[in-house]
C-alpha cells in the first residue's frame, strides 16, 4: 500500500508547488468560472421561483467547464518539458501516476468550486451550506477528475488537444453532470433525502467505475 501511496502523493505535491509558483491554472479557471456565473446570471435572469429549476444547471455547467480547463492543463507542462518521459521511465506503477495526476486535479477543482460556491449562493440566491450539496460537489469532480485524466492523457499526445479533449470527455461524463444536477435540484429544493436515496448512489457507482477502469486504460494508453 505504501509502495503505491508515497508516489501518488510526491506527485500531488510536486503538482501543488509548480501552481503555487505558477498560479496560472488555478487562477484561469476562477476567473474563466466567475465570468461564466455572471454571464448565466444576467442572460437567464433567474428569479427565486426558477431557483429550483435553473441554478443546478448552471452550477453543473460551470464546474464542467472549468474542469475541462483543469484537464487541459493536467499533462501538458509534463509533455512540453519532458517530465511525462522521465514518470514512465521511473520505477513505479503506472497506476500510481495516474492517481497522483488524478488527485492533483481533484483538490485544484475543488479549490475553485470552494471559491465559486458562495458566489452561487449570493448570485441566484439558494443555501449554499446543504450537506447533500456539498457531497454532491465532492462525488461529482471526482468523477471529473478521473476521467478527465484519463483523457487529457490521450489528448495531449495529439495536435488538436484543446478540441480533442472535450469531444472525449463530455460524452462520457454526461451521467455523472445528470446525477449531479439532479441531485443538487433536490438539496436546493429542500427535498435532501431523494438525492441522498437515489442520485448520491449512482454517483458512487460511477465513481467506483471510473476508479477501476481508468488506472487500467491509462496505463495502456502511456504504453503506446
Amino acid at each position: 500500500m505504501m509502495q503505491l501511496l508515497r508516489p501518488v502523493l510526491i506527485l500531488v505535491r510536486k503538482d501543488i508547488l509548480l501552481e503555487w509558483r505558477s498560479r496560472d491554472l488555478v487562477v484561469s479557471m476562477l476567473v474563466f468560472s466567475l465570468l461564466i456565473v455572471v454571464v448565466f446570471n444576467f442572460a437567464l435572469n433567474v428569479t427565486p421561483q426558477q431557483v429550483t429549476v435553473l441554478a443546478p444547471g448552471i452550477i453543473w455547467v460551470t464546474f464542467a467547464f472549468a474542469a475541462t480547463l483543469a484537464m487541459n492543463r493536467s499533462f501538458v507542462r509534463e509533455m512540453e518539458q519532458g517530465g511525462l518521459a522521465g514518470l514512465l521511465l521511473s520505477p513505479v506503477s503506472r497506476d500510481a501516476i495516474f492517481l497522483g495526476k488524478a488527485l492533483g486535479s481533484f483538490l485544484f477543482m475543488l479549490l475553485v468550486e470552494a471559491a465559486l460556491l458562495p458566489v452561487f449562493g449570493a448570485l441566484l440566491n439558494f443555501p449554499v451550506l446543504s450537506f447533500t450539496l456539498v457531497l454532491t460537489i465532492v462525488m461529482a469532480t471526482l468523477g471529473f477528475a478521473l476521467v478527465g485524466t484519463l483523457f487529457s492523457a490521450i489528448a495531449v499526445q495529439t495536435r488538436s488537444r484543446e478540441i480533442m479533449l472535450p469531444v472525449l470527455f463530455f460524452p462520457v461524463i454526461l451521467p455523472v453532470i445528470i446525477a449531479a444536477v439532479e441531485a443538487s435540484s433536490a438539496s436546493i429544493g429542500s427535498e435532501p433525502g431523494v438525492g441522498l436515496n437515489r442520485w448520491l448512489p449512482l454517483l458512487a457507482i460511477f465513481d467506483a467505475l471510473f476508479l477501476v477502469i481508468c488506472p487500467w486504460v491509462f496505463a495502456v494508453v502511456v504504453e503506446e
